[in-house]
């Protein structure tokens, strides 16, 4: 399969060793020092782009690999207000998205196990749940695409929470989200349950990259040849 990358910092390298590694070949490396390669025919012989770039970037990135119909991994948060504009294109014009907050198969799991446990516990109300998720100083939004994840599914389950809230809560229903940027971290979520009486948590804790950019390159190999807007449900039919 032929792939493009679009951002090539750390996980745009990783993603690079494990395609290779799985046979792939790597056709363009856009960065953001070369952004007039979106017209080459390198780029546009590509099955399908990864991108890891900038959040202030991707949804132009996305526009462009639109324009030179390529499909898009797209493995970048913090641009999610774009949504709506890629899902019609998706739908209208017969461009294909694959979009996950967290391409790590474990993360995925954890996002199963988290809407369970949630539905268990909406029926204990003595129990008050919150969230803390860490990531290495690098990364730019906060809180990370993986929280709100996990606080849609909480949200989606839990009948007294209907919103999500950086840091403190400012009403009981606020789910609140505490950030911490330190180090090179890679990811930690955590959920938190807790009562009086005692505290019940689920937690994820990535080890380092690889589990990520492996996800991506699954995501790319099942993305070739399909149309439309895709996710991790699609892929690993949970």
């Amino acid at each position: 399969m032929n792939i493009a990358l679009i951002g090539y910092g750390r996980m745009g390298h990783e993603i690079e060793k494990i395609a290779l590694d799985r046979g792939h070949k790597i056709v363009s490396i856009i960065d953001i020092n070369n952004p007039e390669d979106f017209a080459s025919d390198a780029f546009k012989s590509a099955d399908v782009a990864i991108e890891f770039s900038m959040p202030e970037s991707a949804i132009d990135n996305y526009r462009k690999c639109f324009a030179a119909n390529v499909p898009v991994v797209a493995g970048t948060t913090g641009w999610l207000e774009h949504m709506d504009e890629v899902k019609k294109a998706c739908e209208k014009d017969g461009k294909t998205f694959f979009y996950a907050s967290n391409y790590s198969l474990g993360v995925n799991i954890f996002f199963v196990l988290n809407k369970y446990l949630a539905k268990i516990m909406n029926n204990y109300p003595a129990y008050d749940v919150r969230m803390e998720e860490t990531h290495h100083i690098h990364k730019l939004d906060a809180p990370s695409g993986t929280a709100i994840t996990l606080a849609e599914g909480i949200i989606d389950n839990v009948n007294s929470k209907d919103r999500w809230i950086l840091e403190k809560e400012e009403k009981p229903s606020d789910l609140a989200i505490h950030c911490i940027r330190e180090g090179e971290v890679p990811g930690i979520h955590e959920v938190i349950y807790e009562s009086e009486a005692d505290t019940i948590s689920i937690k994820h804790d990535a080890k380092n990259r690889k589990g990520f950019a492996l996800g991506a390159v699954l995501a790319a190999e099942f993305t070739k040849g399909k149309k439309g807007f895709l996710g991790m449900n699609d892929m690993l039919k949970f």
